[in-house]
């Protein structure tokens, strides 16, 4: 069981997408440009009708994200040694967030990047703005 500490008691995490906040990482480098650039991503209209955009780069983002405090976590960079989101991504898998590469690919295959989702469905929404972003740069 993956918990979190509240009130002096310990609470199983809960993904939850109902605050629709999605933390973007805005930090270089760019692995998927010119297709995808997460800034974007923040003027994308499905994005902002659909969530409430906020600009982190953390572990904390990550974690909040399988704490239920955000809906979800975006970022183009390289997993591998980022003290930003490395840390974050077990809890969330163990706390059942959907957790992804940039494209939807497996972590760790591909150019880089990162989708963390408290659900399925807002990933599927996630991914389908990074697409447009990449169709629309061609």
């Amino acid at each position: 069981m993956t918990s979190v500490r509240s009130d002096g008691l310990d609470e199983e995490l809960t993904p939850s997408s109902d605050s629709r906040l999605v933390d973007v990482n805005l930090d270089p480098p760019f692995l998927n440009e010119p297709g995808f650039r997460a800034v974007r991503l923040l003027a994308d209209t499905d994005f902002v009708e659909r969530f409430r955009p906020r600009v982190v780069s953390t572990t904390l983002a990550v974690a909040w994200v399988a704490a239920g405090r955000r809906a979800a976590y975006v970022t183009d960079g390289h997993l591998r040694d980022s003290v930003h989101f490395a840390s974050g991504i077990a809890p969330c898998q163990a706390a059942g967030c959907v957790v992804t590469g940039i494209h939807g690919q497996p972590l760790r295959t591909g150019t880089g990047g990162l989708v963390v989702a408290a659900d399925q469905e807002t990933h599927t929404a996630l991914l389908q703005m990074i697409s447009n972003q990449v169709a629309s740069d061609r």
